[in-house]
């Protein structure tokens, strides 16, 4: 069998995290087995298409890595790939059942509809059942819906790669609308046509969708075309085990929030393949290229998968780790840019920063807050620091030393620096802990921090002095 998958967003929204998985699971699944990944535009629902819809999803799928072999860019031989430049199959093929006997037109209005809707509910019914009244009806010279005529007592099932054997029963839907009366497809229609025409294979999509199967099923076997294989995915739920929505609060949720915040696509994209499938190995940091290598369909799994913000932080920060010098300086440029702190600095102080600071990133823009807590001040000692140096003796006479050889040193580098403390350390009979520890929290206020030579030499000898002189005031 030829692998086909597809991706089919619909441009009302913006990429979101669970969209996202479905293209990369996709992507994955096709580039395993050397098949073709398609990207089709399912644009008819006219009214909520955002403008920027179509081109905020291609490009951010790009930057996640995520590329694919036909689309409204590549050309396939089975396009278009928008849905509203296909407005015809959908009507050919609309009629061809009603030829058959298996769709009808319907010509009642809004207004009927509601009243059919309102005696049903008034009779206890838990959901609308069209009543037929169209079926034999003439055509008329009328505004006009078609809508499919749901075979009686017929019973559907397919074999789904993660859920096993699921099964429906006709009688629990209506006779539903194939084509509004304004001429646009209802999406089960279009969607079966499209994956039907298009000759996809396997459909890998969430488990939202899972009843919309039943109604593409009636569509490819009324029309003779062969059924794609079915995967549906998990629902991605919150740390409370809720599911994960666009209105799930503060929890960053769309593409274009972690790229803006600085998250590395190939992080983003480790990050995303976890939720809801597991490799064949304990580790959890791998390449995009790992990931495809690795792919395995039947180890995804049947669980909610977990948005943990933690995860997703620690993977980005061993991603960060892997990164060259000049590409984490071009990571963090722009939000240190943004905030005005490169405005007077060179381009070599810039390159330290970012090289002292690297190895406690989480993501790019954590940067700015990194900068400020250890450089910018205001400069306050921690409590814990404060109660450190009133408990360790000798701390004030050991940095009166270091202040006056600090003051004297020709050059305010990281490797005259680490002499001066060393030798502030034997003068003092300071050393270790007792020696290193003080030295911190008087230059930074605090008893973590990056390499203290280095970050000496950042800070420039003027901030240094102000901020060991005010740590002895307060010792005295």
């Amino acid at each position: 069998m030829d692998v086909r998958v597809r991706y089919a967003p619909s441009p009302t929204g913006y990429l979101h995290i669970g969209n996202a998985r479905t293209a990369l699971f996709n992507y994955l699944f096709a580039r395993r087995h050397g098949g073709s990944f398609i990207v089709r535009i399912e644009d008819t629902d006219v009214a909520r298409n955002v403008d920027t819809g179509v081109e905020d999803q291609l490009s951010l799928l790009r930057w996640l890595g995520i590329d694919w072999d036909e689309s409204i860019d590549k050309e396939g031989g089975v396009g278009p790939y928008r849905q509203l430049d296909r407005l015809e199959w959908y009507r050919h093929y609309a009629e061809a059942l009603i030829e058959s006997g298996m769709a009808y037109r319907c010509y009642c209005t809004d207004e009927e509809l509601e009243a059919i809707k309102r005696e049903q509910e008034a009779s206890g019914a838990d959901r609308f059942h069209y009543p037929r009244r169209c079926l034999d009806k003439p055509e008329q010279d009328a505004p006009y819906a078609i809508r499919f005529k749901v075979p009686d007592a017929t019973r559907y099932a397919f074999d789904d790669l993660i859920k096993d054997t699921v099964t429906f029963q006709s009688e629990d839907i209506g006779d539903w609308v194939i084509m509004k009366r304004n001429g646009i497809p209802t999406y089960n229609f279009a969607c079966a046509i499209d994956d039907a025409l298009m000759k996809i294979s396997h459909v890998l999509r969430g488990e939202d969708h899972i009843t919309n199967t039943p109604r593409q099923l009636m569509v490819l076997d009324a029309l003779g075309f062969k059924r794609p294989i079915y995967g549906h995915m998990p629902l991605i739920v919150d740390k409370d085990g809720r599911k994960l929505s666009k209105r799930s609060g503060s929890v960053l949720q769309y593409i274009s929030q972690f790229k803006e915040r600085g998250f590395l696509p190939e992080a983003l994209f480790n990050f995303i393949a976890l939720l809801g499938w597991s490799p064949d190995a304990k580790a959890e940091v791998f390449t995009p290229g790992a990931l495809v290598e690795r792919f395995d369909e039947n180890r995804l799994s049947g669980s909610p998968a977990t948005f943990d913000a933690g995860k997703l932080h620690y993977l980005n920060h061993q991603h960060i780790q892997r990164l060259e010098l000049d590409e984490a300086v071009a990571l963090c440029r722009p939000f240190l840019e943004s905030e005005g702190i490169t405005e007077d600095k060179d381009p070599a102080w810039v390159r330290e920063l970012v090289s002292l600071l690297q190895e406690r990133l989480d993501y790019g823009a954590e940067i700015v807050d990194l900068y400020h807590a250890f450089f910018k001040g205001p400069f306050t000692l921690e409590t814990e620091a404060r109660e450190f140096l009133a408990a360790t003796d000798g701390a004030a006479t050991l940095l009166g030393d270091l202040k006056g050889r600090l003051q004297a040193l020709d050059t305010f580098d990281a490797d005259a620096i680490k002499q001066a403390i060393k030798q502030a350390g034997k003068a003092t009979g300071m050393k270790g802990k007792q020696l290193f520890m003080p030295v911190r929290i008087a230059i930074s206020g605090r008893m973590k921090g990056p390499d203290l030579p280095r970050m000496i030499s950042l800070l420039g000898r003027e901030t240094v002095l102000q901020r060991v002189s005010k740590t002895l005031d307060t010792l005295e």
